[in-house]
């Protein structure tokens, strides 16, 4: 399994000099969670941005690295913004791979279960799935990418049904 950082409101930090949440460019909060468990997991930085920065030629450089990688399951923390877009973009290229995309509503270095859940879901999930394809794990639920919807009045992911 390959978990690949692209950035989004997970991995989000304070920068007290200039009063904002930014995005860093490094693993840390992956990091961190992946510290506390026994198993070893590869980690690769992708894209450090948020997701509404993020644009064709980002989800191009994720697809190539899924596409040049030798692993079946891939977990991608990426921002709730656009993560169906992205899902949307990978569906369209791989048939082959559990493709996994998960992110936080909070950042973890504001609220650490939340983004913690998501990951370790992601991963017990994408471990164990059989069927390849392209899913969103997010406030407790992986569903297919296509039925899984950010509720921006709620602040929270829900279940659609598509027609």
């Amino acid at each position: 399994m390959l978990i690949l950082n692209s950035g989004g409101t997970f991995n989000k930090r304070y920068n007290e000099e200039m009063g904002v949440l930014e995005v860093p460019y490094d693993n840390d909060a992956i990091d961190e969670i992946m510290a506390s468990i026994k198993h070893h997991f590869m980690v690769a930085g992708v894209v450090y941005k948020d997701s509404l920065d993020m644009d064709i030629e980002d989800r191009k450089r994720v697809a190539s690295i899924i596409a040049e990688s030798e692993e079946a399951e891939f977990v991608i923390v990426h921002g709730t913004d656009t993560i169906d877009e992205t899902a949307e973009f990978l569906d369209a290229i791989f048939d082959d791979r559990v493709i996994v995309l998960t992110g936080a509503m909070k950042p973890y270095s504001i609220e650490k279960s939340e983004a913690s859940f998501n990951l370790g879901m992601s991963i017990g999930f994408a471990q164990t799935q059989e069927i390849a394809g392209v899913y969103i794990c997010m406030n407790g639920y992986v569903r297919p990418w296509q039925e899984l919807k950010k509720n921006r009045t709620l602040g929270k992911f829900q279940v659609v049904q598509e027609d």
